[in-house]
């Protein structure tokens, strides 16, 4: 499905949303619906819907959550497989847009640069650059952020000594080249995440053999990539009503693992480390391979759907080094070890970069916004920042739950300051010596890397921010709007001119 849009030249708006992702498309679908008479546009600097799912091109790409909680919560999930494909994702994104009308809301090729935001007048002020006709300034009372934590641009490669004297191809999974031919070609995937664990088994079949090379191991959980109770249900009750249920059912699920994994972690790793031996052959090294130095869940779980990649590593197709690089020769890798592993295709599944708000420049009155400054109020505004939204979705269950949530609070907000006659409002910080906290609490490499850069959350009130649906459902879906942390402005009148 192709998606064409009718755009008007109009630049000036209610709300801005940056980025035509996940996060983005989630917005404009709710305040369409909840706020017809709400005049938006989204802003997408590429020139495709799907954010990370239109970027990442490399094989096997999926999901890694099941897409009934994955999905949005007023579109129901109806392929069979609950572990999805990233192009039965995309075709599922592009159906949002097409079948509520959101096509002629986005510009495409509108990358933006800053946004400043003027009190006198309560609105923001925002530059993009167009991919073909130059720089366009909009302007909105409201901007509302789309964009993830991912940096599009350039992925993450540490800095490998003598990775000039290879004589092969190196490709990093954010950048794959579409004629890349692996056809009997021997392959190395550096790393052990999620993209790695994809990338062996969908490339195995083809290489005359495959190799996953890993520092460390990660937690690796096998899952069935159809869910029978939900293809059960979707015959039985129909798609809306079974969707409702097995999101229900997948929540309890998902929240109770990463719960059982954080109150009784020793237990926990037994278990998942034991569901690894059960699939792989007995003189397989686990310990080794598949026995990881941290704690379940404070990294992401890595899941495979029907234990792909055990099955691949059983076939001997594919098998998995764990070592140091010592360096790249000219055939492939000498390792700490002292082994050498010969390639011709090197892929550095090695992490990405995380980028804040896609490296837009935010200023309120001339002044920048240090973004580690502020502080996130009920997981989608921040401390000292008027009239901004944003939406990150969960690192510990799926994404998507936590954009309907804020995309919900946020038209909630915007009904709520139409019907007080309000402008602007701000979020403000009543206790400046209240405990800060990382956004992310995770011990994964990409995080470390780039969590400085972030807004910081807080540990009480509206400001405690935990990565917990039942929390964030509770305020933002049920609690009030209305809160002693807003600052409200009224509306200034218009200023007529004769």
């Amino acid at each position: 499905m192709t998606i064409t849009t009718n755009q008007t030249q109009t630049t000036d708006f209610d709300v801005l949303i940056v980025g035509a992702g996940i996060s983005g498309i989630g917005a404009a679908y709710h305040l369409k619906t909840r706020r017809p008479g709400t005049s938006f546009a989204v802003l997408e600097g590429r020139d495709s819907i799907g954010g990370t799912w239109s970027l990442f091109q490399y094989p096997g790409i999926r999901s890694d959550s099941d897409m009934p909680t994955f999905g949005y919560s007023f579109k129901p999930w109806t392929h069979r497989k609950s572990i999805a494909d990233g192009h039965i994702i995309m075709d599922y994104l592009q159906q949002t847009v097409a079948e509520n009308g959101l096509a002629e809301h986005i510009r495409f090729g509108y990358r933006v640069l800053r946004a400043e935001f003027n009190t006198s007048d309560g609105r923001w002020t925002v530059t993009a650059q167009h991919s073909d006709s130059g720089t366009t300034t909009f302007t909105a009372r409201f901007l509302f952020m789309g964009t993830g934590y991912y940096d599009y641009e350039e992925g993450f490669t540490p800095q490998f000594a003598g990775v000039e004297d290879f004589e092969g191809q190196v490709v990093h999974p954010q950048h794959w080249p579409e004629d890349l031919d692996y056809t009997g070609k021997r392959v190395i995937v550096i790393g052990s995440g999620a993209t790695a664990v994809t990338l062996i088994p969908s490339m195995a079949d083809k290489t005359s053999h495959i190799t996953m090379l890993q520092r460390s191991p990660s937690y690796v959980f096998s899952i069935p990539a159809e869910d029978p109770i939900a293809n059960t249900l979707n015959k039985t009750l129909g798609h809306e009503r079974a969707y409702e249920i097995v999101r229900r059912k997948n929540i309890a699920l998902a929240r109770g693992l990463f719960k059982a994994c954080k109150r009784a972690p020793k237990l926990m790793r037994r278990l998942l480390i034991a569901n690894v031996r059960r699939q792989l052959p007995k003189h397989f090294d686990v310990d080794t391979h598949f026995s990881p130095r941290y704690d379940p869940w404070d990294q992401r779980l890595c899941m495979v759907p029907n234990g792909d990649l055990f099955k691949t590593l059983s076939s001997g197709k594919a098998s998995v080094v764990t070592d140091r690089i010592a360096r790249f020769t000219k055939t492939g890798l000498l390792l700490e070890s002292g082994q050498e592993l010969a390639a011709d295709i090197i892929v550095t599944a090695t992490g990405l970069n995380m980028s804040v708000f896609g490296k837009v420049q935010l200023s309120v009155d001339g002044e920048p916004v240090h973004l580690p400054d502020t502080t996130i109020y009920k997981a989608m505004m921040l401390s000292g920042v008027p009239n901004l939204a944003f939406a990150v979705g969960y690192t510990n269950i799926s994404w998507t739950l936590k954009v309907d949530l804020v995309c919900e609070h946020f038209c909630r907000l915007l009904d709520y300051m139409d019907a007080h006659g309000y402008g602007m409002v701000e979020p403000v910080l009543d206790d400046p010596h209240m405990e800060r906290v990382p956004a992310m609490d995770m011990s994964s490499g990409y995080v470390q890397r780039g969590i400085a850069k972030f807004p910081r959350g807080g540990t009480r009130g509206p400001w405690a921010f935990k990565h917990a649906y039942e929390m964030d459902a509770e305020r933002l879906r049920e609690g009030p709007v209305e809160d002693a942390a807003l600052k409200f402005t009224p509306s200034k009148p218009a200023v007529l001119v004769s």
